[in-house]
């Protein structure tokens, strides 16, 4: 079991087909953190007003999040955009879990890193929201052979491989539109005056300097399987967790907090 100073992760995507819960589950169960954020597309709003998928290990992900704050860790969540309904929560908490719009890390050595998802920093989301649903749409298809190809693969006794980061990072508009939104992110910190940013949103896990500004994206749960960790030390790394290492989590059969049930309900609505 690892214990770290904080944990990010972002888009999980729970309440798709293409959410790797497992994975996720696998790495909650062996990592443990004094601060957790999570960094927005929790659970996918969209996908849910479309149709309403929400296995058991969905589920046990929620409940394993609230199990870890109230055994002391805290939880602060910064919604998204495919999350937005929860926005309506800022201020509040539920399950000992807090909603914010934004939040400030400081790192063990003191650094000042902004917290957000970044979607409002995209474009896309802000200037061609149907865009953004068009997208969506190929993208979750794109997932969905995916998610095929990785059960071949794991039946071969090969770890998990994203063959939709491959395709997506071959497609130069793609690449240029990556680089793009890192320098703006790495532009709104300065202007925060803050040391540098942790973000999601574009499924890219990173960290490298920009113009001096220290870029982090904890990457996704859906293609890269990967999450921003900060030592005890105040070293940023990102790690994958491709492989399973023991059963995934069961978690008990208890109830939603009924602010989770609500921010469901939401999304479905």
């Amino acid at each position: 079991m690892m214990h770290y100073k904080a944990i990010w992760i972002s888009d999980v995507h729970l309440g798709t087909s293409g959410c790797q819960a497992d994975y996720l589950l696998d790495f909650l169960k062996h990592n443990e953190a004094d601060k957790f954020y999570l960094v927005g597309d929790i659970i996918d709003g969209w996908r849910l007003k479309k149709s309403f998928y929400w296995p058991q290990t969905h589920n046990d992900v929620v409940q394993k999040l609230l199990r870890k704050a109230r055994k002391g860790s805290e939880v602060i969540y910064v919604p998204g955009n495919h999350d937005e309904s929860a926005r309506q929560f800022f201020g509040l908490s539920f399950g000992d879990v807090k909603v914010v719009e934004e939040v400030i890390h400081t790192t063990a050595d003191g650094r000042k890193l902004w917290v957000t998802h970044g979607d409002q920093f995209d474009g896309v989301m802000q200037y061609a929201k149907w865009l953004a649903y068009v997208g969506d749409n190929l993208y979750s298809f794109i997932l969905y052979v995916n998610r095929y190809f990785n059960m071949v693969r794991a039946r071969m006794g090969l770890q998990y491989w994203s063959l939709s980061q491959y395709l997506k990072h071959q497609v130069k508009n793609a690449v240029s539109y990556i680089a793009d939104f890192e320098h703006i992110m790495a532009r709104e910190a300065r202007l925060r005056g803050c040391d540098g940013v942790v973000c999601g949103h574009i499924h890219k896990a990173e960290i490298r300097e920009i113009d001096g500004l220290l870029y982090c994206n904890d990457g996704d749960w859906v293609e890269s399987l990967s999450a921003l960790v900060e030592t005890q030390t105040g070293e940023l790394k990102i790690i994958y967790w491709t492989h399973i290492k023991g059963e995934p989590v069961e978690a008990p059969q208890i109830t939603l907090q009924p602010a989770i049930e609500s921010l469901i309900k939401e999304a479905v609505l």
